[in-house]
């Protein structure tokens, strides 16, 4: 990623905000690298009102913490960024092929996994494929 392209994106929300200006029922997971494969936390959510599905990307899990959004989608691109340059070039890209690899299972969580069982949540969060 080029520093125009990182200068051009917008600043990744504070969780804290969106989470606030969310009315529905939502459920949430702090991902670590034993989960994901990566150097940090990736946060993963059921559907918020306001924005496609996506992941944020922490290096240290918070709500005040600053992150970057990556969509989730056939072709995951990163869409918002509130972290310095050189980490964003550093975790994008292993961010962007963790969602690619784990893709079908985090949109079924974004759509459906408000209404599943604690065991379904359990073996849904010991499914994902590391980097």
């Amino acid at each position: 990623m080029t520093l125009d392209e990182i200068a051009g994106l917008p600043a990744d929300t504070l969780l804290a905000d969106e989470l606030s200006n969310d009315d529905g029922i939502i459920e949430m997971a702090n991902l670590d690298k034993s989960q994901t494969g990566i150097d940090g936390v990736i946060w993963i959510s059921t559907m918020m009102t306001g924005h496609a599905p996506r992941v944020k990307y922490f290096v240290r899990p918070g709500r005040t913490q600053p992150s970057f959004s990556v969509t989730i989608a056939d072709q995951p691109r990163l869409v918002a960024n509130s972290l310095p340059p050189r980490v964003l070039s550093q975790m994008s890209p292993l961010v962007i092929q963790w969602v690619t690899l784990n893709k079908d299972a985090l949109l079924d969580f974004w759509h459906h996994g408000d209404t599943w069982t604690a065991s379904q949540l359990i073996q849904f969060l010991q499914s994902f494929r590391k980097i």
